[in-house]
């Protein structure tokens, strides 16, 4: 069946790029509401934003959703990860600003509020997308797809100068709770470079070596080093999960990227919509939901850092 949190959760933090203070609340929903952000600090315009992969305003940055009155929220991934990831299909997120806070950089806060918060069963059943063919998008080197499956399995590698990083590859099966396990903690990297080069172009000035594995060459600069040998490709892994729950569904399907960032996972999903051969819409009996994103969570069980 579909489902909702219990009871409303808060977020207090920064805005990873513009740096000002972001306060996030995620409150229940009833049947068929979907994901939808709401900013609060908006009065005169519309301040609803579905979380569609349709109303995404491009950035190589992150994932930054903007309506027909140009209202915005940027960073969303991490928090539609951690939802998806939890097996929570309908939720309201009211946002005080521009920007979803950044937290530690990776999807853990939010899960731990989610799972502290309790899942409302609701009474729908969950409709699944499910993809019927292969359907392939690139830029350059980097490329991503999604292809036939009887659950989410996500694919990823990545390739960085940086020792640090280096050659990263990972397979994971988005069911049986594995996103909290394996996915949840690692948090978003980035290099010392791109970092300086950010701030020179006033990007990135909410963002410290606390919430950001930041590599230099063979260092690692964050305090305490990675929570995990292949953070990198696994928090890759997490962006892509957020990005594919801009579907509006859960999806069963095989989905691979490689050197893949937020705008391909975008394209993907608009070339999937393009053509109605491409996949079908499901209702999910007992079994089918077993294989979703989220099957498998135990509510109430906080996980530890890694």
């Amino acid at each position: 069946m579909q489902t909702s949190i219990q009871s409303s959760v808060s977020f207090q933090g920064v805005g990873l790029h513009s740096g000002l203070p972001a306060c996030l609340t995620i409150r229940p929903a009833g049947v068929d509401h979907g994901i939808v952000f709401r900013r609060v600090d908006v009065t005169t315009k519309d301040a609803d934003l579905a979380a569609r992969f349709d109303v995404v305003h491009q950035s190589p940055l992150c994932t930054r959703l903007e309506n027909a009155d140009g209202v915005s929220v940027s960073t969303v991934e991490h928090v539609m990860a951690a939802l998806m990831g939890c097996g929570i299909h309908n939720a309201l997120i009211e946002v005080d600003g521009p920007e979803v806070p950044i937290l530690d950089g990776s999807s853990d806060a939010f899960v731990r509020g989610i799972l502290s918060s309790g899942v409302q069963m609701l009474n729908r059943p969950v409709k699944a997308l499910r993809i019927l063919k292969t359907v392939s998008v690139a830029r350059g080197e980097a490329w991503a797809r999604v292809s036939p499956h009887d659950t989410l399995m996500i694919e990823f590698g990545i390739e960085f100068e940086d020792a640090a990083i280096g050659v990263q590859k990972k397979t994971l099966n988005m069911s049986n709770g594995s996103f909290i396990r394996e996915l949840s903690t690692s948090r978003t990297f980035c290099r010392k470079a791109d970092v300086d080069m950010m701030r020179a172009n006033g990007l990135a000035l909410g963002g410290t070596l606390e919430n950001a594995v930041v590599v230099d060459g063979e260092k690692v600069l964050s305090p305490g080093g990675l929570r995990h040998a292949d953070e990198a490709v696994r928090h890759k892994m997490l962006d892509a999960l957020g990005d594919l729950a801009l579907a509006g569904a859960p999806i069963l399907g095989h989905y691979q990227g490689m050197r893949a960032g937020h705008a391909l996972t975008n394209d993907l999903l608009h070339a999937l919509f393009a053509d109605p051969a491409n996949y079908e819409w499901v209702n999910c009996d007992s079994s089918m939901a077993q294989r979703l994103p989220g099957a498998g969570v135990h509510w109430g069980e906080i996980p530890e850092v890694a």
